[in-house]
């Protein structure tokens, strides 16, 4: 009879074989080397989107807010936060939807911070780039409306993905867009 086999557990051999005995799976250096590759493909895919996205984004965001400088800045914050929640993101298709989402959250923040209605319709503060009497008439449509707007005529997105980036319905979408032609319509009419 055999120490393990009388259950003296005494035996080295016996002690480090056998399936009661689990050894762990990864090393704390296959962890550490996971970690750091898990970082290194969250910089390839948002230097991958950055790359690609980066000035539609800017674009997006100083249409809504009327401030260039504020636009560069909301969408590099977007940028950062899908960069460190990149282990979070469920589904990496749909993280140009959820850039969109946050540079939108982002604006909306931005105007909120900012007195007025707008960075660049307060007084005295320079006009846009793109001076022209669409995009000041677009500046003076209330912020939802030109969201949806923006969303459709300049990112060219389906009423179901703005409503997606807007948090919104939908139906919300249409109602908003509908509004905002009707205003624009009317200030444009007026300055002919």
């Amino acid at each position: 009879m055999t120490a393990a086999e009388s259950g003296d557990m005494t035996e080295p051999a016996a002690r480090l074989s056998g399936p009661a005995v689990a050894m762990p799976a990864t090393s704390p250096v296959a962890a550490v080397r996971d970690t750091a590759a898990a970082a290194r493909d969250a910089s390839a895919a948002v230097n991958e989107l950055y790359d690609a996205h980066y000035r539609s984004l800017v674009g997006l965001a100083a249409l809504l807010l009327q401030d260039q400088a504020v636009a560069e800045q909301v969408v590099q914050d977007a940028f950062v936060a899908m960069h460190g929640g990149w282990r979070r993101l469920r589904d990496a298709d749909k993280a140009l939807a959820y850039l969109r989402r946050s540079v939108i959250n982002g604006s909306r923040s931005a105007l909120a911070r900012t007195p007025g209605d707008a960075p660049g319709t307060q007084p005295g503060a320079p006009t846009p780039p793109e001076n022209s009497a669409m995009v000041a008439a677009l500046g003076r449509l209330p912020l939802r409306q030109r969201e949806a707007l923006v969303l459709r005529f300049y990112a060219d997105l389906s009423p179901a993905q703005i409503a997606s980036a807007m948090g919104i319905s939908p139906g919300a979408v249409e109602a908003h867009t509908a509004r905002a032609l009707s205003s624009l319509r009317s200030v444009l009419e007026a300055r002919a």
